[in-house]
């Protein structure tokens, strides 16, 4: 919870919040009262259609697995909003400058770390044991041991491209392992070797991916710096897609240069991910090809999905919100 709530306003302020899941609106309910704060919730995503919500209101939320159109945006502005709080780290839904452009001020939310931390580590470890075809083994009822045996992170490298809370978080739990820690980051911030980026892919048994993305990390791992990885390697992405070329990966990985992926984020998840698609085609080669290998792990954008996040994350879009108005926002 923050230490650094704003001060009760001496009216009820208007939120306007979108893209609302049934348990985040429980908990907007629960906790807006709390901060004088009159919350308008629906499930609906904020686009042209549903502008009419924000109407009175100058600050609204919004969730990060529908993309914010232009189109919206120009909506929103119209209607009178002046702030857009993105119920999450990233804001690749949104095309920020265009909004500012507007008059628009646009702010992410911080939320507690570990989520993510917790399930880089996971994956991490379910890559470096082969569990994917353990457990679909298992499933039907075949207990058999595999073939290669599963190898332990105390006998292994692991690079960190990125260390900022949640890499750093990363990193702190990788030293209960025992294995040595690379790191790569412009600003050295935790305990580690920090090395060069073609260094680290050199030397790591293991490369897990925390940088945001933008133009100059778009493609971070392209075909080029896979091949500079150390033979067998593992890749674990719990960052961005894009920081991955995903056919360069699909590459290395069909031909046996890496030993595995785990990733949490794809290239061109939007619309596939948060979807049910078992009575329909997936629409992405990439995602199917990749998951046909035995060796590639995927779940879809889910390692923030905790309670504690969640309860971070609408806290700190009430404060956000309530800042703006108090006129002390970053922006």
């Amino acid at each position: 919870m923050s230490s650094d709530r704003p001060p009760r306003p001496a009216r009820d302020i208007g939120i306007t919040i979108y893209g609302c899941a049934p348990d985040e609106a429980a908990l907007f309910r629960e906790m807006a009262p709390r901060f004088g704060v009159t919350p308008t919730i629906t499930g609906a995503a904020a686009a042209e259609a549903t502008v009419g919500l924000a109407s009175g209101n100058r600050c609204v939320s919004v969730g990060h697995k529908t993309p914010v159109t232009n189109a919206a945006l120009r909506a929103l502005r119209r209607a009178g909003v002046d702030y857009v709080s993105t119920r999450s780290i990233g804001y690749n839904h949104i095309d920020v400058p265009y909004a500012e452009s507007l008059g628009l001020s646009v702010e992410n939310v911080a939320y507690s770390p570990d989520s993510v931390a917790d399930y880089t580590l996971m994956l991490m470890l379910m890559a470096v044991r082969g569990a994917k075809s353990t457990l679909r083994r298992a499933d039907v009822h075949d207990y058999r041991l595999p073939e290669a045996r599963g190898r332990e992170l105390r006998d292994l490298t692991v690079g960190v491209v990125g260390t900022g809370r949640i890499g750093t978080a990363v990193v702190e739990r990788l030293r209960g392992f025992g294995c040595r820690v690379l790191a790569c980051d412009s600003r050295p911030t935790t305990a580690a070797d920090y090395v060069p980026l073609d260094d680290l892919l050199r030397k790591s048994d293991v490369v897990t991916l925390h940088t945001p993305l933008d133009a100059a990390t778009f493609h971070l791992l392209d075909r080029r710096r896979i091949g500079r990885m150390k033979h067998g390697a593992y890749v674990i992405n719990t960052g961005r897609g894009a920081l991955l070329d995903t056919e360069a990966l699909v590459s290395a990985l069909s031909d046996g240069r890496l030993g595995g992926a785990a990733l949490d984020v794809l290239e061109g998840e939007d619309g596939i991910f948060y979807t049910d698609r078992r009575d329909e085609p997936v629409g992405s080669t990439s995602l199917v090809r990749l998951q046909e290998l035995p060796n590639v792990l995927i779940s879809p954008h889910t390692a923030y999905y905790t309670d504690h996040a969640l309860s971070d994350t609408v806290e700190n879009s009430l404060i956000n919100c309530l800042t703006f108005e108090s006129g002390n926002h970053r922006g």
